[in-house]
């Protein structure tokens, strides 16, 4: 006869993670899934063009001075290179980031996540983190390596001395178009269980916001009614920022508070939709 072994209840002798570390393993289980789909990393791939292209563009004016005159290299060039990086922010926003929270509703994977000992805001930052690595590897990260690029082809720190605003710039105009945008992003995702409803409704907010900005400029002939539209925002907060001449109307600060707003309301959302039994231990 086989002995019977005591099955009583011991205590866990194994080893405990501190509270607070395991939104890390949200990350990393968020980043890997998302690098296993051959089409976002086309994405990827396809968003670092523009680097390419701008790097050439330098190199060019670097070599051939007189280039400078058709393709100048002014902070005007980098200010445009992270506006059309937003547009690839778009996209990577609703392919990485519709299904963050939505996937886990669908499953009902919510309340076992918050049923462990994990806190609301390590599955919110584990999960947030995840859109804003992506983001940030398609507008942060290439436009400051455009900025070292210049100082390598050049060989000299002098364009970054004569435009000392430069860097502070680059970094808080495309940090504004990860921030927002994935707040934004991430508040849609807690609202469904449905992730192509998710990216419709993400578009919608953008390209609806656009088009009352298009019926109210030319109800109201001013481009101060720019605040309604997200895009238009981006475009009013960044052009502050580089130091250039005006597209809109619209006071920064408006454009500003209602960035600030968006991304307060996202929050909000998030705190009232990501619930269930929190346990610490």
């Amino acid at each position: 006869m086989s002995p019977v072994h005591d099955q009583s209840y011991r205590r866990y002798q194994g080893s405990r993670a501190p509270v607070g570390r395991a939104w890390g393993i949200i990350l990393r289980t968020g980043l890997r899934s998302l690098l296993s789909r051959k089409v976002f990393i086309a994405l990827l791939i396809v968003a670092w063009i523009p680097f390419i292209v701008r790097t050439v563009q330098i190199y060019v004016v670097t070599a051939y001075p007189q280039a400078g005159q058709a393709l100048p290299v002014n902070a005007l060039l980098f200010q445009r290179f992270i506006e059309l990086q937003g547009l690839f922010a778009f996209f990577i926003t609703i392919y990485a980031g519709a299904g963050l929270i939505a996937a886990d509703r669908r499953a009902r994977a919510l309340q076992v996540y918050l049923s462990k000992p994990l806190l609301r805001m390590e599955y919110i930052a584990g999960k947030l983190g995840v859109l804003m690595v992506y983001l940030s590897a398609v507008t942060i990260l290439p436009s400051v390596l455009l900025i070292v690029m210049q100082i390598v082809l050049s060989g000299s720190f002098s364009f970054v001395i004569d435009n000392a605003a430069i860097v502070p710039a680059v970094i808080l105009a495309s940090a504004m178009r990860v921030i927002v945008p994935a707040f934004t992003m991430l508040a849609l995702s807690s609202l469904s269980t449905s992730a192509r409803y998710v990216a419709v409704m993400y578009t919608g907010v953008i390209f609806f916001s656009e088009a009352v900005y298009g019926v109210l400029r030319l109800a109201t002939g001013s481009t101060r009614v720019a605040w309604v539209s997200v895009t238009g925002n981006f475009d009013v907060v960044t052009d502050a920022i580089f130091q250039q001449t005006a597209r809109y109307d619209t006071p920064v600060l408006v454009s500003m508070l209602v960035l600030l707003a968006l991304v307060a309301v996202s929050m909000s959302v998030l705190d009232r939709q990501v619930r269930g039994v929190e346990v610490v231990s």
